[in-house]
């Protein structure tokens, strides 16, 4: 997003994302850096090509916070409904630990102190994410199990695009913004875990955790964006 909160041609706003994504539907934005879930679950979309958050193999900003034992409760960061769902995959496939029949999830605020909440997972992301202190709780990398589990990059976020906004405008300078943040040596503080390149490993592992999605009703079936490059024709991640 380097440089787009001082360009007279763009209004930018900063908001939770969960407010982006009403703000999205509801056509008060053009374009939003999304949770990629996102466009599994709601039509209509378009997603710039080439554009995205995601990492092959350990995430490292990513993480879940598990104390020993069966997991009858699981606490949540809600900032990446991405990071949610992936959690409740990897939960489903035995990755995280045993668990319990009925599993308890709840939403949490950011800490950097997972013990000191109750819930025997807590799954923290971004700056908290990484610089949690674990205590005495066994630490589990998302993207690493991800990874362990399909062999694929995971893709946590896209540029998200409504129906009637013009493209031709907005793709072009999403990939100006990336240009200048690596320019910039802008860091995420991840040391290269987490990168910025949409391709065609990242378009598989964005099929595959649709279909782990919709399997638990978490994402729609029928539903995915058409991905749009710079001037090209778009294209459904089918």
């Amino acid at each position: 997003m380097h440089g787009l909160d001082s360009d007279p041609r763009v209004e930018f706003r900063r908001d939770p994302p969960t407010d982006l994504a009403r703000m999205l539907r509801e056509g008060v934005l053009d374009a939003a850096l999304l949770s990629s879930i996102e466009g599994y679950r709601h039509a209509g979309y378009r997603a710039a090509e080439e554009l995205c958050i995601a990492s092959r193999g350990p995430a490292r900003s990513v993480r879940a916070f598990i104390r020993p034992g069966v997991i009858h409760t699981v606490g949540m960061d809600s900032g990446s409904a991405t990071s949610v769902a992936l959690l409740r995959i990897l939960l489903h496939h035995g990755l995280i630990g045993e668990c319990a029949e009925h599993i308890e999830y709840t939403a949490i605020q950011p800490t950097l102190l997972p013990d000191d909440l109750p819930q025997d997972v807590v799954m923290m992301i971004g700056d908290n994410g990484l610089n949690a202190d674990p205590g005495p709780r066994r630490c589990a990398d998302l993207g690493e199990l991800w990874s362990e589990l399909t062999g694929l990059p995971m893709v946590y976020a896209l540029w998200l695009i409504t129906a009637k906004a013009d493209t031709d405008a907005i793709i072009p300078r999403l990939h100006e913004s990336r240009r200048a943040s690596v320019e910039a040596n802008v860091s995420d503080g991840t040391d290269g875990a987490i990168y910025y390149s949409l391709g065609e490993a990242e378009h598989r592992g964005l099929r595959r955790f649709h279909e782990e999605a919709a399997a638990l009703d978490l994402a729609e079936t029928s539903i995915r964006p058409a991905f749009v490059g710079i001037h090209k024709q778009p294209r459904e991640d089918a």
